[in-house]
């Protein structure tokens, strides 16, 4: 929660405009904010494998807060853009790692049945902390403008890294850890071969990577409110329901984990279909139409998430997860060209095309049995999407 309530997400843009920079420099400092995270998000899911992922999680918090250090010490447009670079390269720290880290905890106390609950709890607190974050972001400009907003934030990411250093770690006893057997380039050889050779994890790293890419439109809820008639000075109110319906729909998740492929294609379809449907009608009640498809449509990232943990069995999970995370990167740059050249209609053909292949995605990756882990245990034995 801490880590997610950061005052200057909802201003950092009008902090780069109010430096003076123009939409063609905040743009490109964007660019490079993505693409940092792009070159990242590989090598950075193979260091926390090789060596910590509690330490990468830590490791993202610091950076994270570094980049709002440069930025509120040298306002420019060479200062945001190495600000950037910094958080960049430590959001790619915490994704994979995260996720790797929670599931083989859980796993290694017979207890990965609780991990779509888990994770769907840790998501939806990401997604409510959007609420506190614009309301603080709000009261500290008034109080002391950018500046305060700025160290505040620096202070919450650096509290966010602190309390991630009492996150338990499991550690396999020696022999049994074959993480601690391979270097950095091996381990990342270790994930890349995983992702690309077994079926069942190529074909859950892709809906981890379509379905997050498609996710991406979100960025764009405040423009389509504006469009639909929503006066700009109230977008902001009328937009809180979003990312609390997305929170439902995240802690949802875990109940959802039994769900057949195909009904959470159905409910992939639906978010689509609705969320067409408020574009449609264009008018400001569609805000309640895009809230209730961001809400099933989180439930489905978080079931998709678990199924790709169940996957994963040999010492690069985080890599392994940071490669799908590489693709939603890659289908959220898709996402954004199709809306910047006016094919909205696109992204709904687009979606309904990936709820249709979600159930062969998501299929079961035998006829019953798990590959055993690196402790000779399965994986999966207490929990798997029924075909």
């Amino acid at each position: 929660m801490l880590a997610d309530t950061i005052p200057l997400y909802p201003l950092y843009a009008l902090l780069f405009a109010d430096a003076g920079l123009s939409d063609a420099r905040i743009s490109t400092l964007l660019l490079i904010w993505t693409a940092t995270g792009i070159v990242a998000e590989v090598p950075a899911g193979a260091l926390a494998d090789r060596f910590s992922r509690r330490g990468a999680i830590v490791a993202s918090g610091v950076l994270q807060a570094a980049g709002y250090v440069l930025w509120m010490l040298v306002p420019t447009f060479g200062g945001f853009a190495a600000g950037f670079v910094i958080w960049g390269a430590g959001g790619a720290f915490a994704s994979g790692a995260l996720e790797a880290l929670v599931y083989e905890n859980l796993a290694g106390a017979g207890a990965e049945a609780h991990y779509p609950g888990l994770y769907g709890r840790v998501s939806a607190a990401g997604l409510a902390c959007q609420v506190p974050a614009a309301a603080a972001a709000m009261v500290l400009y008034g109080a002391g403008s950018y500046t305060l907003v700025g160290w505040v934030s620096v202070g919450c990411c650096v509290g966010a890294s602190a309390l991630a250093t009492r996150l338990p770690e499991r550690r396999r006893p020696a022999g049994a850890d074959r993480r601690a057997e391979l270097g950095v380039v091996a381990t990342l050889r270790a994930g890349v071969a995983e992702a690309a050779g077994h079926p069942a994890v190529r074909a859950a790293a892709s809906a981890v990577a379509v379905l997050g890419g498609l996710d991406a439109v979100e960025e764009y809820f405040p423009l389509l409110a504006r469009s639909w008639g929503v006066a700009t000075a109230v977008v902001p109110l009328a937009l809180v329901a979003i990312p609390l319906v997305g929170a439902a729909g995240a802690a949802l998740g875990g109940a959802a984990g039994q769900l057949r492929p195909r009904t959470l294609a159905v409910l992939v379809g639906t978010a689509v279909t609705v969320f067409a449907a408020a574009g449609l009608l264009h008018r400001p009640a569609g805000v309640a139409g895009i809230a209730l498809a961001y809400g099933t449509f989180q439930v489905v990232l978080v079931v998709t998430d678990a199924h790709l943990q169940r996957q994963l069995r040999g010492p690069a999970r985080a890599t392994v997860t940071s490669l799908a995370a590489f693709g939603t990167e890659l289908t959220a740059l898709g996402v954004v060209a199709l809306w910047a050249v006016g094919r909205p209609a696109l992204l709904v053909a687009l979606g309904l095309a990936v709820a249709a292949g979600l159930p062969r995605l998501l299929r079961p990756s035998g006829a019953g049995t798990a590959p055993a882990d690196d402790d000779g245990r399965s994986c999966c034995s207490e929990m798997r999407i029924e075909p």
